[in-house]
């Protein structure tokens, strides 16, 4: 089997087991709407290509995902560099995230951490303070991130270990995260 034909399968099996997250994903949907229609807003973060994915999922909720609607209050914490080099600075690399949900962050809101690793300390900490000051919290990470579950409303874990499948499965499931939630948005 040559190498583009393995990734495809690779994929193609990683993504046939997330079906067993469905009730997760769609708990984690849930959450979401639920959020936004009591005024509520939706943070994301992660690193590198889970930073992408954040910005990815909430311009799809800002703009539009398949239909036009009003825009929603989706802010990904990983797009500011001003913030990100002076809390990085000044207060350490862990606390990027941990520093602009303390200006930002409300009780009714959700914080989606994304981290294919589970072990992102500065996602673990947002989580947990995110937690604590009384949002919904939401994980997307992969096998090794079980140490989530505890932490988070609710954790998806994408069963793989590559961090491409994972992120392939991560933008899946923002997608069915933008689909359900442009289902039950009004206009």
């Amino acid at each position: 089997m040559n190498r583009t034909r393995q990734i495809i399968e690779e994929s193609i099996a990683v993504k046939r087991a997330l079906i067993e997250q469905a009730a997760e994903i769609e708990k984690a949907a849930a959450i979401v709407v639920d959020s936004l229609k009591a005024g509520g807003k939706i943070f994301l973060f992660g690193n590198g290509g889970s930073a992408a994915d954040s910005q990815h999922i909430a311009s799809e909720l800002v703009g539009k995902f398949e239909k036009h609607r009003k825009g929603l209050p989706a802010i990904a914490l990983t797009t500011d560099t001003s913030i990100l080099t002076s809390v990085g600075n000044d207060y350490g690399f862990e606390n990027i995230f941990v520093r602009q949900l303390e200006a930002l962050l409300s009780g009714g809101d959700v914080a989606i951490g994304i981290t294919t690793s589970g072990s992102s300390a500065n996602v673990i900490r947002a989580l947990e303070f995110a937690k604590k000051r009384g949002a919904k919290t939401i994980a997307l990470t992969g096998r090794k991130g079980e140490n989530l579950r505890k932490l988070c409303d609710v954790a998806i874990l994408v069963d793989s270990e590559i961090t491409a499948r994972i992120q392939e499965c991560h933008i899946l499931i923002g997608h069915i995260i933008c689909a359900v939630v442009e289902s039950q948005i009004e206009e």
